[in-house]
């Protein structure tokens, strides 16, 4: 009778360790992201979009989920009429509606990616935003550009939810695009500051 007992402690011991550490390392993390394949600047025509390169690094880097941002509507493929469209939708404060909207609910962590049109995220990642309850979350942006960098994502991410926001990573599209040994090294260089 005591060595049952004593068993079913140590099974409870070890049941509560497991899914302590399980629960801190696996499933508290996710990355999402917003990406477009097609042409793109600097890279040209391409299969997967930049911040998706980045983002499936990510994920597998920090062993944390992966949910993709769709649109109901597909964005154009060519970049002159994408450039047109999404100036527009810039413009006009949009909120693209969402046909794949990633639930961050069970997540503590979330690595948030995007590219940078018109200096600023594409609306559809306000949509997603907006679409969230945020609050004891932190997320950690990562940003693909060509050229006009960071342009305030982060903080324009701190407004609209309250989130602590990390120090993002800021990555050119063509770097993201190769997913190599330097790309990885911004990536493990990036994680030891968050």
């Amino acid at each position: 009778m005591m060595f049952k007992r004593f068993l079913s402690q140590v099974f409870a011991a070890l049941t509560a360790v497991f899914f302590f550490c399980t629960s801190a390392v696996y499933a508290k993390s996710i990355t999402v992201y917003f990406s477009k394949a097609g042409e793109n600047y600097s890279v040209g025509e391409v299969q997967e979009g930049n911040t998706a390169r980045l983002a499936k690094l990510i994920a597998k880097t920090t062993g944390s989920e992966l949910a993709e941002i769709i649109p109901e509507k597909e964005y154009p493929m060519d970049i002159k009429t994408l450039s047109v469209l999404s100036k527009q939708e810039n413009e006009n404060n949009a909120r693209p509606a969402l046909k794949v909207c990633p639930d961050i609910s069970g997540y503590d962590e979330i690595y948030l990616g995007t590219p940078v049109w018109w200096a600023d995220m594409p609306m559809v990642v306000y949509s997603f935003l907006e679409s969230q309850n945020f609050k004891g979350k932190t997320i950690h942006p990562f940003i693909t550009h060509e050229g006009m960098g960071l342009s305030a994502i982060d903080r324009k991410i701190a407004e609209i939810t309250g989130a602590k926001v990390a120090p993002a990573l800021v990555m050119r599209g063509t770097l993201a695009q190769k997913a190599d040994e330097q790309t990885q090294a911004q990536v493990d260089e990036w994680l030891k500051q968050n």
